[in-house]
């Protein structure tokens, strides 16, 4: 399984940008596929992902960030908006190995598979 995360940049407070995840190789594609970003000094954390048609979000993202899946391209998308420069960190999309209870989609050791990461800057 691969993933490659890509659309980080620098963005302004209040700005908005779109990362997206492309999968290749997974078996099972009920398994989630979620997003955690990492600031420096400070643990990874669960942002969203996208589970079996349905979207979970860190209360601290809802409301600003949306999750979607392009089935044709195998693609899941990360939209942010109202970014504030509290949101400033490295994205990662990850998937689990296959389906698992709910309760594991936003830990990040129930995610098996691990993309590069992507910067996300939001400062003026």
């Amino acid at each position: 399984v691969q993933l490659q995360a890509s659309g980080g940049g620098l963005v302004q407070p209040g700005g908005s940008l779109r990362l997206s995840c492309a999968a290749s190789g997974r078996t099972d594609t009920s398994a989630a596929i979620g997003w955690f970003r990492q600031a420096p000094g400070k643990e990874r954390e669960f942002v969203g992902a996208y589970r079996e048609r349905r979207t979970y979000y860190a209360d601290s993202v809802k409301g600003r960030f949306t999750i979607s899946r392009d089935s044709a391209k195998n693609t899941v998308s990360l939209q942010m908006n109202s970014l504030e420069p509290e949101d400033t960190a490295v994205y990662y999309c990850a998937s689990q190995r296959r389906r698992t209870v709910l309760s594991a989609t936003s830990l990040a050791t129930a995610y098996v598979y691990w993309g590069q990461g992507t910067q996300v800057t939001v400062s003026s």
